[in-house]
């Protein structure tokens, strides 16, 4: 028979974690997608999970795409309290982000009675040692850039519905002055030097969609 404490630990989880349903990302807001087209944290990591299930089973990678779900599911859990933070802007560093994420995460899992399990793959995802930990940061982000291309095949983003701060005005003008024609080129271009170059895989993946304007717009 379950205990009345174990059924309220997870009422309590339910509660907190549903707010990602509704807790915007907050790039696409900055980036003037419209309101009603603008990705959810829940959504993002639905997202990234069908996106690490087609590239193993599609590239026969061989990983614990279980583990990988699991800790997909669960690598935004320190935004049911925090937020959103853009990864451009952002009013704090990205060390003062993460200790406000892990602190946020410890005390969520306070709350559980045997939260080992999580806490583990939280680790594991964040420390990026193990071979799904490091295929699930790469899945994070190649899910952005897939998810700026998306918009812009679909009309959704432009140079011009920027809602830039003063440090990112500088940026996008440099950009636009080196020859970018669209906001998604420079984006996943960042992406591929910062993130994916010594991966041949995600590598390829993001330059053909660098390179392929309309790849992800609706039949």
């Amino acid at each position: 028979m379950a205990s009345v404490e174990k059924i309220k630990n997870v009422c309590d989880f339910f509660v907190i974690t549903h707010k990602l349903q509704n807790t915007l990302r907050a790039g696409w807001v900055t980036c003037g997608v419209p309101a009603e087209r603008i990705q959810s944290v829940a959504e993002h990591i639905y997202s990234a999970q069908m996106l690490a299930l087609v590239i193993n089973s599609e590239f026969e990678l061989g990983l614990n795409i279980s583990k990988i779900a699991l800790m997909l599911a669960i690598h935004e859990l320190g935004e049911c309290i925090i937020g959103d933070l853009p990864a451009y802007g952002c009013p704090c560093t990205r060390e003062e982000k993460r200790r406000m994420e892990d602190e946020a995460v410890e005390k969520i899992l306070s709350g559980l009675s045997s939260p080992q399990e999580i806490k583990k793959l939280y680790k594991e995802y964040e420390e990026r040692k193990t071979g799904e930990a490091r295929f699930c940061y790469l899945i994070d982000k190649l899910e952005c850039c897939f998810q700026a291309k998306y918009h812009e095949d679909m009309g959704h983003l432009e140079w011009e519905k920027l809602k830039p701060n003063e440090a990112q005005k500088e940026r996008i003008a440099k950009r636009r002055d080196q020859g970018y024609k669209r906001f998604s080129d420079f984006w996943i271009d960042a992406d591929i030097e910062r993130h994916f170059m010594d991966d041949e895989i995600f590598k390829t993946i993001a330059e053909f969609v660098l390179k392929n304007d309309g790849v992800f717009k609706d039949n």
